[in-house]
Formats: C-alpha cells, sequence, structure tokens
C-alpha cells in the first residue's frame, strides 16, 4: 500500500495556516512553509503588541494627569503620594479622563489634595 502524503487532515492543516496568511504579499500567503512561518511571527507581535498597548495608554495617562495637575500648581508626584495618603483608589486612566472631561471635578480633587500636602500628611522624598 502506497504512503499516503497529503489527506485530508495534512490539507485541512495546511488551509488553515494559509487561511491565517490571507492578505500577506507574495509567497507569504501562497506557499505553505513561508507562510507559516510569517503567521507564527506575526502571532509572536500580536501577542506582545498587545502588553505594549497598555503600556503606552498607560505613559499617555500620565501625561495627561501631569500636565493637568501642573495646571493647578502641583507637581505629578505629590499629587499621586497624597491620593494614596487619602486611600483615593482611582486608577489612572480614570484620572485622566476626569482630567480630560470634567476639569471642574478634576480641580475639586486637586484642592483637596494640595490641603492634604500643604498640612504635610505627604512624607517628603
Amino acid at each position: 500500500m502506497p504512503r499516503a502524503k497529503g489527506g485530508p487532515k495534512t490539507r485541512h492543516r495546511r488551509k488553515k495556516w494559509l487561511k491565517l496568511a490571507k492578505g500577506y504579499r507574495g509567497k507569504r500567503s501562497s506557499c505553505y512553509r513561508i507562510a507559516r512561518m510569517q503567521v507564527m511571527k506575526s502571532l509572536m507581535y500580536a501577542y506582545q503588541d498587545r502588553r505594549k498597548k497598555k503600556r503606552t495608554h498607560r505613559q499617555l495617562s500620565i501625561l495627561q494627569i501631569n500636565a493637568a495637575v501642573r495646571q493647578q500648581g502641583i507637581p505629578y508626584s505629590k499629587f499621586i503620594a497624597a491620593l494614596k495618603v487619602l486611600n483615593f483608589q482611582v486608577n489612572r486612566k480614570e484620572l485622566a479622563w476626569l482630567a480630560q472631561e470634567r476639569p471642574e471635578v478634576f480641580a475639586q480633587l486637586v484642592d483637596q489634595v494640595k490641603s492634604t500636602v500643604k498640612t504635610n500628611q505627604v512624607a517628603e522624598v
């Protein structure tokens, strides 16, 4: 009996990789071996960049908070330290949204934090 090299399972597996490579240029979308390598590399980059996206959004939030807080006359580091003293449980993404969309509420929060800083409840680093 001859050896089966390209049966239904093999064809299904190869079509699965080629389907994932759809839209790639040149042999990367049509040649199985090259397409499979490129898809694996693409999936690796996608995994890494999902984590990088979180990192860059956190940096952007910190920049937005820093700009808004400095307009109120207090540095970012003292603002965050005072929030911890006040046990204020809001993440940086929400603080950045508050600074952008609701500046009057954010200003009230900064005033409350300023009073904490003035009473020296925040330890000097």
